[in-house]
């Protein structure tokens, strides 16, 4: 699936969550606490694919889901550079060293598999703006 189509799906997905939860007045700390691994997989069982197989995205006690993709993440389906005869599509803007780009046939891609940032309960308070979609403006660099 490229990268548009999922970011895309998935604003939608988390918009509707998020909707709900403001309906029934949560406040910033109870939506937060809501998006914990353990509720989700319990709750919203077609947010993500693992769920179905209570599996986690990255190894952590205490995952969180609210930031499911990296504000840090950036992407472009058509390609962002040629690097010798591959194409990078996608990349880490603060270049974490628990990420690494890695290579797949003739496409690079960030492989964020290592990195767990973006699921810690203080990153998501810090970043967390109702919006989701906000807080990954950057991220679509085709926009």
């Amino acid at each position: 699936m490229p990268y548009k189509s999922w970011f895309d799906e998935h604003t939608s997905k988390h918009k509707k969550i998020v909707d709900k939860l403001l309906q029934k007045n949560f406040t910033t700390e109870e939506i937060i606490e809501y998006f914990d691994f353990e509720n989700m997989v319990e709750m919203e069982k077609d947010f993500c694919p693992l769920y179905e197989k209570n599996k986690k995205c990255h190894d952590m006690k205490k995952l969180n889901c609210y930031l499911c993709a990296c504000p840090n993440f950036r992407f472009n389906d058509n390609g962002i550079e040629k690097i010798d005869d591959k194409t990078k599509y996608s990349y880490c803007s603060i270049n974490s060293k628990k990420g690494e780009l890695g290579t797949y046939g003739d496409a690079i891609h960030q492989n964020c598999s290592g990195c767990d940032v973006p699921h810690v309960k203080k990153y998501v308070e810090d970043k967390f703006d109702i919006d989701w979609k906000k807080i990954m403006k950057e991220c679509d660099l085709d926009e």
